[in-house]
């Protein structure tokens, strides 16, 4: 069983809000008739989906909402079920990764994006959705962090990924043969917007040249390593085009619970 955890929160976005109206969105094209729910990789995942609402993200206290994030992927992971968590803006993923972290201590992190999200402190906010990778290299919460698709990145994060020793795999270094082979337990972050908006117009920050849905899912299935959780962020309904983004974003969940249970 996979424990879906909506967490509709938006409390550490810049510019654009909307991203906590994403969950339900994103729940509703993954239940939709339009399709089965067998993944690509022949699982049959009718009835292993366990949604859980957190709906107490929505508040402005920002301690509180991470350690609600904190203690019910504790909760789910000591009852033997893996999360795969729906957001919400994408400071959500480092206090899934300390809970994790607590169960998987050298658990290595595939990251989507087009942004590497490793400002030390964005407009005052060292928990901004733009600082989660930060604080997950400074906590030493992860072995090794990969990011994919990245395709804006000034001096200050160059110099965080230096300092870090990231993975950064550029989408103008990125080739369709990429394969990624782990030792040790893999987790998966995808902000949508490491795919190309022609793929996820939906989104806050949108940066054209990015990565297709094709792409991302062959990634995910050519991963060689145990994928352990999973996070789909940064899907903003508000600039959505007919649910483009929101049915890419239920594709991917499918794709991803199929890696996970296979």
């Amino acid at each position: 069983m996979i424990s879906i955890i909506k967490m509709p929160t938006e409390i550490n976005s810049s510019f654009i809000s909307g991203t906590s109206k994403a969950p339900p969105i994103i729940k509703n094209e993954f239940d939709s008739e339009a399709t089965n729910k067998f993944s690509e990789n022949g699982v049959d995942l009718e009835g292993m989906d366990n949604w859980v609402d957190l709906e107490d993200l929505n508040i402005d206290d920002q301690d509180k909402a991470f350690q609600s994030i904190k203690n019910i992927i504790q909760n789910e992971l000591t009852n033997d079920k893996y999360c795969i968590s729906i957001g919400g803006d994408h400071s959500i993923t480092y206090p899934i990764i300390s809970a994790y972290g607590k169960i998987f201590p050298r658990i290595n992190i595939v990251h989507f994006d087009a942004h590497p999200d490793l400002y030390e402190n964005f407009d005052d906010n060292p928990f901004s959705h733009a600082s989660p990778f930060a604080r997950i290299m400074e906590n030493d919460l992860a072995r090794s962090l990969t990011q994919i698709g990245i395709r804006t990145m000034n001096d200050h994060q160059q110099h965080q990924a230096i300092r870090y020793d990231v993975n950064v795999i550029t989408m103008a270094q990125f080739s369709n043969d990429l394969k990624l082979k782990f030792v040790d337990p893999v987790y998966i972050s995808i902000d949508l917007d490491g795919l190309d908006p022609a793929y996820a117009p939906g989104v806050s920050h949108p940066e054209p040249g990015g990565l297709s849905t094709r792409e991302v899912i062959d990634i995910i299935s050519n991963i060689d390593g145990k994928v352990i959780g999973a996070d789909i962020v940064e899907y903003n309904p508000d600039r959505d085009i007919n649910n483009i983004t929101a049915v890419t974003a239920a594709k991917l969940l499918k794709e991803l619970m199929g890696k996970i249970m296979k």
